[in-house]
């Protein structure tokens, strides 16, 4: 269930976080995550990505913040992408900066600022987080691969399908 929601956490925060992001190169890509004043370690994975699954994870984040955010600016000047946002997410106020940088073809960079004021603390979590997801691409998906997979740096394999399945019956979920 943690892992669930940190992979969902890292599916609203990457470039799914707009509606108009551009397009990943398909193939294997590596993210990093990162949050300022945490003291467990966030998960590295691999995501191996077609134009299709890219897309579902554009989807993904739009649909879990679309219709709950009453601002939502997006700016952008050469490779860099800017957002802020503000939206209720579950009786929760979540405000937030974004700032989207590189090359959607190679690496790129996501910072994010939240603050979350109002409804139930979230354990682990912090009301003020800063997060920052690296991303760089690996080279073609592997043989066993299917667009989709996500590869924990445990070695657990889980496909983005099924994440979506999970977060639809969670209250405020994905919609598909």
């Amino acid at each position: 269930m943690r892992l669930r929601a940190t992979l969902l956490l890292l599916i609203c925060a990457t470039p799914a976080f707009a509606v108009d992001m551009p397009a990943r190169k398909p193939g294997l890509w590596e993210l990093k995550m990162t949050m300022e004043g945490r003291n467990v370690a966030m998960p590295t994975f691999q995501h191996c990505i077609d134009a299709a699954t890219d897309k579902q994870m554009n989807t993904m984040g739009a649909s879990t913040r679309g219709e709950q955010c009453s601002k939502k600016d997006v700016q952008q000047s050469g490779n860099t992408i800017t957002v802020d946002s503000v939206c209720d997410i579950g009786g929760t106020t979540a405000v937030s900066h974004a700032v989207v940088s590189g090359d959607f073809n190679s690496a790129y960079v996501v910072k994010v600022s939240s603050k979350r004021s109002g409804g139930p603390a979230t354990p682990g979590i912090p009301s003020e987080t800063n997060m920052t997801i690296e991303a760089k691409w690996l080279g073609p998906c592997k043989a066993d691969q299917k667009p989709g997979d996500m590869i924990m740096n445990n070695g657990m394999k889980m496909n983005i399908d099924d994440i979506a399945k999970g977060a639809r019956g969670m209250p405020g979920g994905v919609k598909k």
